[in-house]
This record gives structure tokens, C-alpha cells and sequence, in this order.
């Protein structure tokens, strides 16, 4: 007959009362983080949706997994500092533990709103010259991220404009100031290589959608017209409009993201954004972990892509040079 005396049971009973809490805190599930996200395109917009995949799914692949461990707050349609504010303060008072903004209108008016909250940058261009961070590899603040464009590619896209359209004498640079307070940085160089292409640059600011139809009209008066399609909140939204209306008026015209030539575009030549918000991603896992964002040098970019449209080289007339589509990342037949 087994007895188990008052010593043992009350030694065997303490030991389970320790063990018991013990097992229910492993068992407790993990505090759920909480990211903010601005984006510059509205929800519905299919590239919205492209790239915020990949930041998911680079989330995903280091831990992090939206509804299950953290929680994901949006807000879209940001092409104006204005714009940026409200949503910025929107995305305040939920407390996110990090930010990540797509844009310079978003970050802009992020900086406005907090200096202590981290804020991770994408698709943004020479954060240093407009004052988001102190330096590229000592950001010195709140805000770090991964640079979007060198203000060189301008001479580029006059290069690669040229090479598709060699009739092109003169070009017309479309962009909206009040959506692209970087067009500066990207004029200058596309002024410094005009005349070595030999071509009239003609600086084109529109402010809605009527405007973008009246600088084609006017570019398309004389042969030889071309453009180049800034990288701006407001082109892109209207994009479509501007493939089609190119391509009616007969104007070549390059862009800067690689979506836009696959979209029904001539040409683009830019950095992949998908590839930025995977990378950004790190950045946001890191702060997440405790990484402060003045210790996280700014990136840049690294994969560029030469998209090529030959529907629409048909279309405008032209014959896309071998030595050109050789080179390129895509050709759409």
C-alpha cells in the first residue's frame, strides 16, 4: 500500500504551485507590435497592392505576421504635404511603434508632426538635400529608410530617350510642383546633358489633368517633340491618361518607374519598387528589435530596370535599336 507522508505532499504541492504560473507565462501569446503605413497611391490601386505585398512578405520571412504578432495600421492616398499631416496625425495617436512612408510629400509631413517616433523612408530621393536625415550613413534623428533615385538619372533618361527617338529635338519634362517638391534634383541634371543631346529642354509643370493635355498639345505643334515623365505623386495617378494621350499626340516619352513601360508606356528605366519596400522591411524588423533609426545608415538603391515597350514603339513608329533591347530587364512584345 503506497502512503505518501505530510512532508512529501506538501513539498510535491509547493513544487506545482511554482511550476504552474511558470507554464501559463510560456503559454501567454506575444505582444502584438504596431507599424503605421502612408502611402502616396490610393488603396485600390494595383501597384499599391504589389508593393505592399512584398513588404508583407518580407515581414513575414523574419517573423513578423500581420494579425498574429503585429498589426499593420494604413493610410493612403498621400500626394501633398497637407495631405501628409492628416494623415500623419491620424496614424500618431494609434501609437505606432514605427512608421514606414513611401514618398517625400509623406515624410515631409511626418517630420512635421514627430521627431520621436521612427520613421522608415522609401521611395524618396536625396534625403540629405532636403533635410529628412544629416547624413547617408549617420542619419542623426528619427528618420531612416532607403533612398529611392540618384538626381543623375535625368541625364538618362534624356540618354535612353534619345536612343529609342534620335529624332527628338526637343523635350518637355512634366511633373506637378505642389506633388513633387524633389523635381529640382532631377531637372538640373536633365539641364546640364540638353545640349550634349543637342535638345531643347522644355520644363513643363502642370497642376491637373487638363494641364497635362495642354503641354502635349503644345509640344506636339512642331516634329521632334519627346518627354520625360518625372517621378511624381500625380503622374502616377494619372498614368494611364498620359500613355494614351502620348501616344495619340505621336510623343515618345520615358519614365522612371519599370511598371509604367509594362503598363502601356514607351520606355522606363528606374529603380524596382518592390524591391525597395522588401528592403525597407529590414529596416522596420530592426527597429521593431530595438535598433535606433540614427545608428541605421540610409540605403540606396541597387537594382535599376530598362523596361521596353514595343507595342507601343509600333505604335509611335519607331524601330527599338538591337543594341538597346539587348540590354534591357523586360521587353513587352
Amino acid at each position: 500500500m503506497f502512503v505518501l507522508r505530510r512532508r512529501e505532499f506538501i513539498t510535491l504541492l509547493g513544487g506545482a504551485a511554482i511550476a504552474w504560473p511558470i507554464a501559463a507565462r510560456s503559454e501567454q501569446p506575444e505582444r502584438m507590435r504596431r507599424i503605421g503605413v502612408i502611402v502616396n497611391l490610393p488603396e485600390g490601386d494595383p501597384q499599391t497592392q504589389a508593393r505592399l505585398g512584398a513588404f508583407r512578405q518580407s515581414l513575414a520571412k523574419l517573423g513578423w505576421s500581420e494579425g498574429s504578432n503585429v498589426r499593420i495600421d494604413y493610410r493612403f492616398s498621400v500626394s501633398t504635404v497637407e495631405q501628409g499631416e492628416v494623415r500623419a496625425k491620424e496614424l500618431i495617436v494609434l501609437q505606432p511603434e514605427v512608421i514606414l512612408a513611401h514618398g517625400t510629400p509623406a515624410v515631409a509631413a511626418l517630420r512635421k508632426t514627430t521627431r520621436t517616433v521612427p520613421i522608415v523612408f522609401v521611395v524618396v530621393s536625396e534625403p540629405v538635400a532636403q533635410g529628412f536625415v544629416h547624413s547617408l550613413s549617420h542619419p542623426g534623428g528619427n528618420i531612416t529608410g532607403v533612398s529611392y533615385l540618384e538626381p543623375s538619372l535625368g541625364a538618362k533618361w534624356l540618354e535612353l530617350l534619345k536612343e529609342v527617338a534620335p529624332r527628338v529635338v526637343r523635350v518637355a519634362t512634366i511633373f506637378n510642383p505642389d506633388t513633387a517638391p524633389n523635381a529640382e534634383l532631377f531637372l538640373h541634371s536633365v539641364r546640364v546633358a540638353a545640349p550634349k543631346f543637342a535638345v531643347e529642354l522644355i520644363e513643363s509643370p502642370v497642376h491637373d489633368p487638363a494641364g497635362i493635355e495642354e503641354a502635349m498639345v503644345t509640344l506636339a505643334r512642331e516634329p521632334g517633340g519627346g518627354l520625360i515623365v518625372l517621378p511624381d505623386v500625380f503622374t502616377g495617378l494619372h498614368r494611364k491618361a498620359i500613355f494614351e494621350r502620348a501616344a495619340f499626340h505621336r510623343l515618345p516619352a520615358i519614365y522612371a518607374f519599370p511598371n509604367y513601360a509594362t503598363e502601356g508606356g514607351l520606355i522606363s528605366y528606374g529603380v524596382h519598387i518592390g524591391d525597395l519596400y522588401r528592403r525597407s522591411a529590414e529596416y522596420v524588423d530592426r527597429i521593431l528589435r530595438g535598433a535606433k533609426p540614427a545608428d541605421l545608415p540610409v540605403e540606396q538603391p541597387i537594382k535599376f530596370e530598362l523596361v521596353i515597350n514595343l507595342k507601343a514603339a509600333k505604335t509611335l513608329g519607331l524601330t527599338v535599336p538591337e543594341t538597346l533591347l539587348a540590354t534591357a530587364d523586360e521587353v513587352v512584345e
